[in-house]
């Protein structure tokens, strides 16, 4: 997966409950109980995709981002849009 198929997201880690609050600029705003600590906020910020999405952890890869909270994802058999869509609540795939 290339960084032209990811979606960019925002990570605030250390939150009060996992959850998306909105778009900043053209990233996604996922807030994260873990901390930004050996890869915690990254593994949990990949579960809680796939669960969003309906999908195995194993299908979101961290394309680019590692350590910082700007990161960029790819999820196998998703396009952008519908990533995008459904972390936002929007109507996507069906």
């Amino acid at each position: 997966m290339t960084a032209s198929e990811s979606i960019a997201l925002w990570i605030q880690p250390c939150s009060r409950r996992n959850e998306v609050v909105g778009l900043r600029d053209d990233a996604v705003v996922i807030r994260l109980t873990a901390p930004p600590v050996e890869g915690a906020a990254n593994e949990s910020l990949r579960r809680f995709v796939a669960e969003r999405l309906g999908v195995a952890p194993s299908r979101v890869a961290l394309v680019r981002g590692q350590s910082s909270r700007r990161k960029w994802i790819a999820v196998e058999g998703f396009s952008v849009d519908e990533v995008r869509c459904a972390l936002l609540g929007l109507s996507g795939r069906q």
